[in-house]
């Protein structure tokens, strides 16, 4: 399995080399069909290559025309099957943090808890690759407060870490009557503002740690990005009135998440590249919005 699992992530590592070369090759392609299809001459520095790319662009149909890339083969067999995800903690956990834990089993349907006990990091992702896990969520905490949430989607990535803020449990909630018990079923989707590239990565992220719903299914959960920071909220809607009136109600928990690293690769491999990373001066800057507008 190891040995396996070294082949696949070379095999892997070389398709992203081949990156720029084919990245150069598409923008050549690019250049000639645009002076073909608008009369133009073709470029001077592609005179040379153009009766080659030429025959290329006349094999090519719909599919093989787009430039495919590494980011497209992470989550190439995610809508075969369901995903399967762990769920776990840091070490020593406290109650807080364990109960939270708790609650997101309930988020994400098809995820299993594990007591994170005196297991390293790598250890957790050997044992998840070979039990066809197809992904992995940490959650962190800062004296008994949850602060952090790492996904780390398999085999091989990509790892998306978020920093947790004003995290509400159902546990914290008193009226435990008015909010209802929690629904397992397959939820709606709503992304809202994620308009970037990086917003569309962040998105695309999240969206895959749920499964394909039934179109009849009640429960709604909403990732709502505002000013860089991602609201989580959870609900359910009932028409009592008719199909006209429609009962929304809030089964928690809710958080915000706050997205400050995308790693390419899973949450063992420290050599891994980055993606994208937050700097200091993006705290202060007056640039548009990172993940939407």
């Amino acid at each position: 399995m190891l040995r396996r699992n070294v082949r696949l992530r070379r095999e892997y590592l070389y398709r992203k080399s081949l990156e720029g070369k084919e990245r150069l090759l598409y923008e050549k392609k690019r250049k000639i069909k645009e002076a073909l299809e608008e009369g133009k001459p073709i470029p001077t520095e592609l005179r040379n290559e153009e009766a080659a790319l030429r025959q290329e662009i006349d094999l090519e149909d719909e599919n093989t025309a787009i430039l495919r890339s590494t980011i497209d083969d992470e989550y190439a067999n995610a809508t075969d099957k369901d995903p399967k995800i762990l769920l776990t903690t840091s070490r020593n956990p406290s109650a807080p943090l364990t109960q939270f834990t708790k609650e997101l089993k309930f988020v994400f349907p098809n995820s299993q808890r594990m007591n994170r006990g005196g297991q390293v990091i790598s250890e957790i992702i050997e044992t998840c690759r070979a039990h066809d896990f197809t992904d992995v969520v940490l959650v962190h905490e800062h004296r008994g407060v949850p602060d952090g949430l790492i996904i780390s989607h398999l085999p091989f990535g990509p790892t998306a870490y978020f920093g947790l803020l004003n995290v509400v449990t159902r546990h914290d909630i008193k009226d435990k009557k008015a909010m209802g018990t929690m629904p397992e079923a397959y939820p709606h989707l709503i992304l809202s503002n994620f308009s970037t590239k990086l917003g569309e990565r962040t998105a695309n992220i999240l969206k895959h740690l749920f499964p394909v719903p039934k179109p009849d299914t009640k429960r709604i959960v909403t990732f709502a990005n505002q000013s860089d920071y991602v609201s989580f909220r959870n609900h359910i809607y009932e028409k009592r009135g008719g199909p006209k009136s429609v009962e929304l109600k809030e089964v928690g928990p809710r958080f915000e998440l706050r997205l400050y690293q995308i790693k390419l690769g899973t949450m063992d491999q420290d050599e891994a590249q980055n993606e994208w990373v937050i700097r200091p001066y993006m705290n202060t800057s007056k640039k548009k919005k990172i993940l939407g507008d």
